[in-house]
């Protein structure tokens, strides 16, 4: 694995881009939602990744609540359709905080355990989603290192194999010791009664817990949540690890930030435990 650098791509745009500004707006957002005293141990979160200031509340309330790991896995959908269907970065990420490492050893394992996993840059280096996770996991685990994997528009069949895979990878490498992140935002740019129906139904089909179902369910209803395959590969990996629950910490849309309700994208965030 080459040692390479990959910089921010939203910093300044999504989230403050200098580490005062980034701590205090990480501050501001966790005190307005109190979060318990004793942190819960879960096997993976669902978090969004839109602006801090319209999905922000919900990923800081979400991540804000889970014993976060030294090593996190970071799945997310590929926006800009660049790169590998299935993209594994090994590079180092400059983040406004610090520097984030790959675990290395966890990459190198899961490549080798699975060939739908591919390493490459190319999909990381205009990518959103998992970028704006990473303060948020920063700011409560010093020690931080990830397993960022992109996914595109795949098979049930690719991201069964893929969570599988997964899960297999974690069990051989302390698995009370690793979280799964999987980043999506929910329905896009509907009325919000509608957003509201259709993501409710999601959410309910992911309480439900068959991966199966979840994935024909988005994909059957033409339901616009971009982050139906990390999210599919999370709850697969997660019952493999010996998942029994989901837990809705929040939901939210955008135009309670805006105050426009008739083009709104939906933001959730759940714990599988």
């Amino acid at each position: 694995m080459a040692s390479i650098i990959r910089s921010p791509a939203v910093a300044g745009r999504f989230y403050p881009g200098d580490a005062e500004s980034l701590r205090l707006a990480i501050r501001e957002l966790a005190g307005n939602h109190p979060l318990p005293a004793t942190k819960q141990k879960v096997l993976a979160a669902l978090s969004p990744h839109a602006g801090y200031v319209y999905s922000g509340g919900v990923a800081a309330e979400t991540l804000g609540r889970v014993e976060v790991p030294e090593t996190v896995i970071l799945l997310g959908p590929n926006h800009t359709g660049k790169g590998a269907p299935v993209a594994l970065s090994t590079a180092t990420w400059n983040m406004p905080m610090g520097s984030v490492p790959v675990n290395r050893h966890f990459a190198q394992d899961l490549l080798e355990a699975t060939d739908i996993i591919e390493e490459d840059e190319l999909a990381h280096t205009y990518e959103h989603s998992l970028e704006v996770q990473i303060p948020f996991l920063q700011m409560v685990q010093p020690n931080l290192s990830i397993v960022p994997i992109t996914i595109s528009h795949v098979s049930y069949q690719i991201l069964n194999e893929l969570g599988l895979a997964l899960a297999e990878v974690i069990k051989q490498n302390d698995s009370g010791n690793i979280l799964i992140v999987a980043s999506t935002d929910m329905t896009h740019y509907e009325p919000r009664e509608a957003a509201d129906k259709k993501d409710h139904y999601v959410l309910k089909k992911i309480a439900d817990m068959d991966p199966n179902i979840l994935y024909r369910s988005v994909i059957g209803h033409n339901i616009s949540m971009c982050g139906i395959m990390p999210v599919t590969v999370a709850l697969i990996a997660a019952l493999e690890l010996g998942a029994t629950k989901t837990e809705l910490v929040r939901y939210t849309d955008s135009g309670e930030i805006s105050g426009d309700t008739k083009q709104v994208v939906g933001y959730a965030g759940v714990l599988i435990s």
